[in-house]
């Protein structure tokens, strides 16, 4: 096994306190500001881009990389704000349907420019155009190391 060298090490450490201090960052901005985490706000989204609005329960706990039974604890929790329902699915009969509400399309919107100046502050801000450039090549290609060169599991890639 070969060891990580200090530098890696370094940008190691420095990688992981960034990702932990930015989840933490956007939480508290959904919180504050929406009432409802980050993992919340990330279904909401991903259903509004979807043609329909609506996705297999399963895939969706795939999108954003959630456990089922965290899936499910979520939707109860979206669906008491009126803001998803679930449905049954017409080709699979144990299958389900995360299906957003008008109500939660409405969310999302009033929810994403607060989002979209909390992630412009606490990344974009900071960076210069090329090191964007460079922290989307860096990022797809961790994203295809982990998914595959295919980038099927990660539909931003293709």
């Amino acid at each position: 096994m070969e060891w990580l060298t200090a530098e890696e090490q370094a940008a190691w450490r420095a990688f992981l306190q960034a990702t932990y201090l930015l989840e933490d960052h956007l939480d508290r901005q959904l919180q504050r500001d929406a009432g409802m985490p980050h993992v919340y706000y990330a279904l909401l989204s991903t259903l509004s881009e979807t043609p329909g609005r609506s996705m297999r329960m399963t895939e969706l706990a795939e999108r954003v990389k959630i456990t089922r039974s965290r899936l499910s604890h979520a939707v109860s929790r979206l669906e008491g704000n009126g803001w998803l329902r679930r449905e049954s699915c017409p080709s699979d009969r144990r299958g389900q349907i995360a299906v957003l509400t008008d109500a939660g399309y409405d969310k999302v919107v009033e929810t994403a420019p607060g989002h979209v100046q909390a992630v412009r502050g606490a990344i974009f801000d900071r960076l210069s155009a090329e090191q964007t450039a460079q922290l989307g090549e860096i990022a797809r290609i961790i994203a295809e190391g982990l998914h595959g060169p295919d980038g099927t599991d990660v539909p931003w890639l293709r």
